[in-house]
């Protein structure tokens, strides 16, 4: 009986060293599945660089104006595309040439300056409309006349 008695205790000694392994095997891999690694959150101004990217136009509700007057119909068809620090235009006429570069200001998402020193405020930006504005001075190449611009455009 003595014997029989040893021999329970050895399995029942067995038994739960080998559960304790498994154990804590299981609870070492993770439970899987959680090692994904996340994507950093993204910054305002690489927000706004991915909703003011794309092909923007006076058509559908778009609009130019010089100190509160309407001009629109001297950019016929005006597009602008954007695209990673550079643009394109059709029938900017002396706006904006029909290509160049543009950079944000600082860590703003707000403010853009062209490769020609153009300083632009994006006042509205979303999904399917951006206006911005800038002043044309004497100083600003490639402009149009002088004073005060509102452009609004939409996708």
């Amino acid at each position: 009986m003595k014997t029989r008695i040893n021999v329970h205790v050895g399995q029942t000694i067995r038994f739960i060293f080998l559960s304790l392994i498994l154990v804590i095997s299981a609870s070492s891999c993770g439970g899987g599945g959680g090692d994904d690694p996340t994507e950093p959150e993204k910054t305002p101004q690489e927000i706004a660089q991915e909703i003011f990217e794309g092909t923007w136009g006076i058509d559908g509700g778009g609009s130019i104006n010089l100190d509160g007057t309407d001009v629109s119909d001297k950019y016929p068809g005006f597009t602008m595309n954007i695209n990673n620090g550079s643009f394109t235009t059709t029938n900017a006429g002396e706006l904006f040439p029909a290509s160049g570069t543009w950079s944000w200001v600082g860590e703003t998402d707000n403010q853009v300056t062209t490769g020609s020193g153009k300083q632009i405020t994006l006042s509205t930006l979303s999904s399917r409309r951006l206006v911005f504005t800038f002043t044309k001075t004497s100083s600003n190449a490639m402009a149009g006349a002088n004073g005060n611009y509102t452009v609004t455009l939409t996708k």
